[in-house]
């Protein structure tokens, strides 16, 4: 089946912060169906999946102010301006762990809310890390876990880690890990 394209017309900028846009698109759709969509702009975001020397996973709890609850959650971020999202997935891993990795291999993709935002997530395991902490966002703070792969997946059906996007990239990672010799 052949979906119609929307055609972009125009896009406007509403507002906008250190960490995404809020736009506002003019389309068309076909030549009698004209229409606004509201969305969510980012440069995208990446996600990490450390694996400790150990076997173990780094895994980082934090406040979520929205829910008004800590979350366990893969450490992750927004990709920030002039940086790769490589680049991008260090710097979040240095952050939020105090770890960093000499090998970092891409697993996948996903996006986060389609329909809201046209963020993309890149997830990539990172492994052979060595300690090389680089100080957090002054808003954020970490307790950081060491887990089996095992304790993950029983925190997952139990409901303790409800992060979407740790959730997605942990499934992406579960549906690879043969391939990437873990």
């Amino acid at each position: 089946m052949k979906f119609k394209v929307w055609e972009k017309i125009s896009s406007t900028e509403i507002f906008q912060n250190d960490y995404w846009s809020y736009r506002v698109d003019d389309f068309r759709l076909d030549s009698s169906l004209l229409g606004k969509y509201h969305y969510v702009h980012t440069p995208g975001s990446t996600m990490i999946i450390p694996k400790a020397n150990d076997g173990k996973f780094i895994l980082v709890e934090q406040f979520r102010y929205l829910n008004q609850k800590n979350s366990i959650e893969l450490p992750c971020g927004g990709v920030k301006p002039n940086l790769s999202y490589e680049e991008n997935a260090h710097k979040e891993l240095r952050e939020e762990t105090g770890y960093d990795s000499y090998h970092l291999k891409y697993i996948g993709e996903f996006s986060p809310f389609t329909g809201a935002a046209d963020e993309i997530c890149k997830v990539f395991l990172a492994d052979n890390l060595y300690l090389n902490p680089l100080a957090p966002d002054k808003t954020e703070e970490f307790k950081i876990h060491f887990l089996t792969y095992d304790e993950i997946n029983d925190l997952i059906s139990s409901n303790i880690i409800w992060d979407g996007l740790t959730l997605a990239a942990w499934a992406l990672f579960d549906k690879h890990k043969g391939n990437l010799n873990v």
